[in-house]
């Protein structure tokens, strides 16, 4: 008899794993083996328990994000991360399958799509939500932005962790045209944070 697939849960709403739990708990190859509400704490679950694959959130409250916990669990192989989450954007999806998640699947699916992706999960196969591939998909098609050597400039520092400030200072402009760049750079990237414009910068090979 195959031995069932062991799950480590990772969000911090109590309510949604407890939903998760009920939910998985009615499939007899699938196995609960933990449950975490940080990131930190998923890590270090995943290390002790060694489970198959871990269904990780996003964000995830104080602490290090889902992400960042994706790319340690990853990096430490102590399970394949399945991302289960209702953010959607080209920035989320982009940082974390280039942390290493195995699959990315949104909260509105189906629960036999859930299962369906936890098995393949456990197999090492990627799945993805419909929307979540259309997007995937887009992106590598569409053609790469095309950035000012200023811009790129800008991203450069960015990349490096700096501030607004500090780019003003390394550059020798005002904070308001870092500002402006800035703008400019969020919207040929399609991205509205700081860390995704770095994602899709370091994906699409547009940093100094």
């Amino acid at each position: 008899m195959t031995p069932p697939v062991r799950i480590l849960l990772c969000d911090d709403h109590a309510v949604v794993r407890a939903g998760l739990l009920a939910l998985l708990g009615g499939e007899p190859d699938i196995e609960v083996v933990g449950e975490a509400g940080s990131g930190e704490e998923a890590v270090a679950l995943a290390a002790r328990l060694g489970p198959d694959v871990v269904l990780m959130d996003l964000q995830l409250g104080p602490g290090i994000d889902g992400v960042e916990a994706t790319r340690r669990i990853a990096a430490a192989g102590t399970g394949h991360v399945l991302v289960l989450t209702t953010y959607d954007t080209d920035a989320d999806i982009t940082r974390a399958i280039e942390a290493g998640a195995t699959g990315y699947l949104l909260k509105a699916e189906r629960p036999e799509e859930l299962f369906a992706a936890i098995r393949a999960a456990a197999q090492g196969r990627t799945t993805l939500s419909p929307p979540v591939a259309s997007r995937v998909m887009a992106r590598m098609r569409s053609p790469r932005p095309t950035l000012t050597e200023r811009e790129r400039d800008i991203l450069g520092q960015l990349s490096q962790g700096l501030g607004n400030r500090d780019i003003a200072r390394a550059l020798f402009i005002s904070e308001a045209t870092v500002k402006t760049h800035l703008g400019r750079i969020y919207e040929k990237l399609g991205v509205d944070t700081r860390a995704g414009a770095v994602a899709v910068a370091k994906e699409q090979r547009l940093l100094p």
